[in-house]
């Protein structure tokens, strides 16, 4: 039994799917068990519990052998890094004495030691506590989520600008949760012993006037990048709600993100899901939210 932690969000449920196509038995864990109806319907059992219940998440990966560690992502609006580390704390007590043999662990491109540097800094925490488990322990490291442009697809839509933090030219690596749900299947069917560290992005590098001429395609519109200089990056994020620590937070992974290489590509494990074809999907289901 395969065990997905977070498997009601984008990367999890992907995962999720990944799997049942291969005839895999899984577990999903969720907080709510409506949200995961349609992975029931397909044959996924349900696990309802809550990420801080040491306790309870153990009594769930008692049930199954494999497990994927999705560090769910904390609200902006108080200080996600401690909120992050107080789940990462969690998943890894959890998982002690818990009879796994296996456990592939959700990370990102860039993951490092530091402070005030968002998922960079926690999803390092994740990976180093993971791999100091007496159990074999696999690492994905995605790439910057398509998903993370669906924020953006209103004002594209209605105003042709497209708001971003990234330089207008700047090559970047993504990665749509198809994808990385393949990839997480792949490291999860493993031989139990098998460890492997796996980068994942999409066909192609893609940069922000990339996105504004899909979007204009898609929206038969012109769509103008309108990029926020790094001066501004903190005022803007408490613009959106965001508390002073993630505001802060977030401004230094950003930083880090335009500045830091990507892997090379001989390296990397490349998807199928273009930007294109991801962003078609996303304004289809936005429209359709919007007129409902």
């Amino acid at each position: 039994m395969h065990i997905i932690l977070g498997g009601t969000g984008h990367v999890g449920r992907a995962t999720a799917l990944a799997l049942l196509a291969r005839g895999e038995p899984v577990t999903v864990v969720t907080r709510t068990a409506e949200r995961a109806d349609d992975l029931r319907g397909l044959g996924a059992a349900i696990a309802v519990a809550d990420i801080h219940d040491t306790e309870g998440l153990r009594a769930v990966f008692r049930q199954g052998k494999r497990l994927f560690a999705l560090n769910p992502p904390a609200s902006p609006e108080q200080d996600p890094d401690a909120e992050e580390r107080r789940t990462i704390a969690s998943i890894l007590s959890a998982i002690e004495g818990s009879g796994l043999e296996k456990v592939v662990g959700h990370s990102t491109y860039g993951a490092r030691k530091g402070k005030n540097i968002g998922d960079l800094g926690t999803l390092f925490e994740l990976e180093q506590g993971l791999l100091g488990l007496p159990i074999p322990t696999s690492i994905l490291r995605a790439a910057y989520y398509m998903t993370n442009w669906e924020m953006s697809l209103e004002l594209a839509r209605r105003e042709g600008i497209l708001t971003t933090f990234f330089p207008a030219d700047f090559r970047l690596a993504m990665v749509a949760p198809q994808d990385l749900g393949e990839a997480a299947a792949e490291l999860m069917t493993d031989p139990p012993g098998e460890i492997r560290v796996v980068h994942a992005e999409g066909p192609e590098r893609y940069t922000s006037n990339d996105v504004a001429t899909a979007l204009s395609d898609l929206h038969n519109r012109p769509v103008k990048v309108a990029s926020i200089p790094p001066e501004r990056w903190e005022e803007t994020f408490l613009s959106f709600g965001f508390s002073q620590s993630a505001a802060r937070s977030y401004a230094g992974m950003t930083r880090l993100a335009v500045t830091m290489p990507m892997p090379d590509l001989s390296e990397v494990r490349r998807g199928k899901v273009g930007l294109r074809a991801y962003l078609e999907a996303a304004t289809s289901g936005s429209r359709g939210e919007h007129q409902g």
